[in-house]
Order: structure tokens, then sequence, then C-alpha cells
């Protein structure tokens, strides 16, 4: 690790670590063929610890097949397109999305639509995996966050929020829409279990079929109950971290601390879904932490330790995230 605590290149060009290859630490072999479908890297308020074409080249010298950029003030489609055609060469299937925080431009069609179709639509420049492969309703924006940080009524009053009964507002229910028609992914945010499971089931009945559920903070019977009806749920390295007692700045200038996740109860939620709707993601590109191939390594050792079957692990950043956001076959 160099002085800033970054994951460098040897001499050899083999990614380092302390000055070791990555390669050579343990559970580096978990990262062959893997997808981490949530990387930090574009632009943001907070430090990044990569940026966009640093975090292809790592995932491509860790064996690596895919990354998904997110970003909470823009859309990362344009980044990955990018990344995709100047280091295409590489291998490594880079795809990005939108989520629909006030500063993107909220619960807007017109923003997922634009989504859907940002790429390098010049003919034989046009890439297969060009457009949006998720969308995702707000991380932050939520009236169950707006509450857990103790906001003004009239900010949490400005929150997203699932209605408990009734019709959907008339713009998410025209967002499920679209990501239906385009068989895209819908990433269901920081809601309630309760606001998560009706989500899931407005969702579905309007045709959507890619549904993926955060959910480090739900219990093992809200685990069941999402994956019961055809949802993936995704438990992230981030909540396990240091990282929530920071404060961060993520959407203004206050800064809010979460409750970190242990390990074990992180164990716990994995085992009460069904191994093939279980997504692991790394979460990783703020500063803080390290960069995201290193930070996905330690979270399957970690959970590897912790009693989770490799077997599982493999599949949770392998076929499971390929499968869901229809990444081409491996080259």
């Amino acid at each position: 690790m160099d002085d800033a605590g970054v994951v460098v290149r040897g001499p050899t060009g083999a990614v380092q670590v302390g000055g070791r290859a990555l390669s050579a630490r343990p559970g580096a072999h978990l990262l062959i063929g893997a997808v981490d479908g949530h990387v930090h890297a574009c632009p943001h308020l907070n430090g990044r610890s990569v940026d966009v074409f640093e975090a292809v080249e790592q995932a491509a010298a860790a064996g690596m097949r895919a990354i998904g950029l997110m970003d909470n003030f823009s859309s990362s489609v344009g980044y990955a397109a990018l990344a995709r055609r100047r280091l295409s060469h590489l291998g490594v299937e880079v795809f990005g999305g939108v989520i629909l925080e006030p500063q993107v431009g909220g619960l807007s069609v017109d923003v997922v639509r634009a989504a859907i179709g940002v790429g390098y639509p010049d003919g034989e420049n046009r890439h297969a995996a060009d457009g949006a492969r998720f969308v995702s309703l707000p991380t932050h924006h939520t009236r169950l966050v707006a509450l857990a940080e103790g906001r003004d009524a009239a900010y949490v009053a400005s929150c997203l929020a699932i209605p408990e009964r009734g019709p959907l507002p008339d713009a998410l229910a025209a967002i499920l829409d679209l990501v239906a028609a385009h068989d895209i992914v819908l990433n269901t945010g920081h809601l309630s279990a309760a606001e998560t499971v009706r989500l899931v089931e407005l969702a579905q009945a309007r045709g959507v079929a890619r549904l993926l559920c955060p959910a480090s903070y739900f219990r093992p019977d809200e685990v069941r109950a999402l994956t019961a009806l055809g949802a993936h749920v995704e438990f992230s390295f981030f909540f396990v971290t240091h990282a929530t007692q920071v404060g961060l700045t993520h959407v203004d200038a206050e800064k809010h601390q979460v409750e970190p996740v242990t390990l074990t109860r992180l164990t716990e939620l994995i085992a009460a879904a069904p191994p093939e709707q279980v997504v692991l993601s790394g979460d990783c590109g703020v500063s803080v932490l390290p960069p995201p191939v290193e930070g996905l390594r330690e979270f399957l050792w970690s959970l590897k330790l912790c009693g989770v079957p490799e077997s599982t692990l493999s599949r949770a950043v392998g076929d499971n995230p390929a499968s869901l956001f229809r990444l081409g076959k491996p080259e």
C-alpha cells in the first residue's frame, strides 16, 4: 500500500497492496470472474479512492469480469460508456445506471429515459452494454433515511415514501413501466422493509422482472419475504466498515452516521436467502475505505471466515449479478 493507502501497480504491472501482489492475498481467488455492481468511482462531493479508469484497470488486474458504476449526483451511464470505449481491451465489462436523487432530477421519467438511451449512437461504435443497466430509487432522499438522520418535518415530507395502500405516484409508476419495457434492474434504494416488499409487488405487477433490494439492515424474515417474491437481495461491504461512523456528506452540508452491521449479522441475513438470489458488492470508492477491488476481497474473505460457504460467495459475486444485469459472456 502506498503512502495514501491505495492499491498500486508493481513493476510487473500486477496490482499490489503494501508491496505484495493482490493475487497473493487471502481470498484473491474469489475475485476471479467477479462482478461488483456497486463501485463509486465517479466524481462526487467526497474524495474518491480511484477514478473510473483506475477502477477498471484494477478490476482487470484482479481477474474480475465486470464492474457497475454508481453515482449519487449524476447518471453513471456516460462514464461507463467512456470506460468501455477506452479500456475495452482489458476485458472488463463496465455498466452504469442512475440513482434518482433530487440532484439528478428525482423521480423523473425524462431522466430515466435519457439514462436508458445514453451511449455512442454512431453505428459500429454502439456497444451492446450502452444505456442504463439499472435504475435506483433514492438511497439518501427517502423518508426512512431522513427520519434516521433526524431531519426536520419539511425535509422528511419531501422525501420518497412508498404508500402503505393505494396507487404509486404517477411518475414512479411511469418509471417502473420504462424499467419493465427495457428489461433493466430496479434497485429499490434505501427504503424500509415493508416499503420494499410493497414496491416489489407493485413493480412486478407492472412487469418489472429484475429487482435488487439493498437488505443489509433488514431482518432474516424480511429477507425471506423478499426472496420469496423473486427479488435479489444485496449486502455490501460499506455497512460493516468504519465508513458508517465518519459522517460523510452525501446530499448536503449535514453529516450523519449510520449504524454499522456486524459480519455475524450479515452472515445470518445471507443464510436467510436462497444462494441464487444473493448479490454481494463492495460499495467502495469513498476515500476512507480501500479501493473497490481490495474492499471486495476483504469482504469476501471475511464472510468466508465467518462461515459463508465459498460456493455461495462465488455465486453471489459471479453468476447472480451477471445474470441480473444481463452481462455478456466472459471473453
